[in-house]
């Protein structure tokens, strides 16, 4: 195998056997093992308490592991914990910065940390300020800021090493629907070049539309690791809000599917994941009624993601 080849099929993260129990006792991560692949996007979800935060502070050296090992990019959190911060760059939940340095003082100072001569690092803050849109509050405090900008220097200031690992950490909690679309168009930009991403989130239709692959975690152990689309199709019932016109009330009956009115222009449908969308259009038009638009009543993901804690949670799952 070629030299590039072979450093490409180290994985950017792989966990091994990973364990912590605090002093309390508690149990916070029971045998965790997964693998991350370079460039990939990929979602580690759970509920709270389930031992994301654990995962993600070992990880960034903020909490030391009870047993078993994580390699990044092949360095062991054990044995080259300097090389394995250098590949990484977190956004974590909480807003850490000193609210009273600029929004370029604190990208240069943090390169500093890395060693990153000021030549180097003015340009770079510079450069991601810009693509993050906060180039112009870059010399105020940054007690200033909104609240979404704080969250796009967050994740600035992550950018100031060139991490080829990207971990975010409820990156996008409580800002708006275009601060979000912004912070994602960027992430998805960085990794389309090549930085592998790992997204925590409480918002389960990003972690669908953004991640390829995905590992769920609940009581400190993997309930679920597998790609998105592979974990979708497990998903036997869909439900669907059809928006309708020629509806007089009487609700048609048609094999395989249940249907309730909503109001006199919605109805809900639902019916086996593996039934044909157009058969339920066609019968419906032989009804006389026409529909205008579709959507999913609830996020897949999150169907999926409920399902799987529920039987975790009732001990069915291992």
């Amino acid at each position: 195998m070629p030299a590039a080849d072979a450093s490409r099929a180290v994985p950017a993260l792989e966990v091994v056997d990973l364990r912590k129990t605090y002093a309390s006792g508690v149990q916070a991560l029971k045998s965790v093992s997964l693998k991350v692949a370079q460039g990939d996007f990929f979602a580690l979800l759970g509920p709270n308490g389930a031992g994301k935060s654990t995962l993600i502070g070992i990880l960034s050296s903020l909490v030391n592991p009870t047993s078993g090992d994580a390699r990044v990019f092949g360095l062991s959190i054990h044995a080259d914990r300097g090389g394995v911060m250098r590949q990484i760059g977190l956004v974590p939940q909480e807003i850490n910065f000193n609210q009273f340095e600029t929004p370029f003082e604190i990208c240069v100072n943090v390169a500093g940390f890395y060693g990153i001569p000021r030549t180097i690092a003015r340009p770079r803050a510079e450069k991601y300020l810009k693509e993050l849109r906060i180039w112009d509050k870059a010399f105020q405090p940054t007690r200033m800021m909104s609240g979404g900008m704080k969250r796009r220097l967050m994740i600035a200031r992550a950018m100031m090493n060139e991490p080829r690992l990207l971990i975010l950490d409820e990156p996008t909690a409580g800002v708006d629907i275009e601060i979000r679309r912004s912070m994602w168009h960027f992430i998805t930009g960085i990794n389309r070049a090549g930085t592998t991403v790992i997204l925590t989130t409480h918002y389960l239709e990003e972690a669908e539309q953004l991640c390829r692959n995905i590992a769920i975690i609940d009581h400190g152990e993997i309930v679920e690791d597998t790609s998105m689309r592979r974990l979708l199709s497990k998903l036997d019932v869909q439900s669907f809000v059809l928006d309708v016109m020629g509806f007089d009330g009487t609700l048609p009956q048609i094999d395989g599917v249940k249907l309730v009115r909503l109001d006199d222009q919605t109805l809900e449908a639902e019916m086996p994941s593996t039934h044909d969308l157009n058969a339920l259009f066609a019968a419906l038009t032989a009804h006389g009624i026409t529909v205008t638009s579709m959507r999913n009543k609830t996020n897949r993901l999150e169907e999926l993601f409920v399902r799987l804690v529920e039987r975790n949670g009732n001990g069915a799952a291992a």
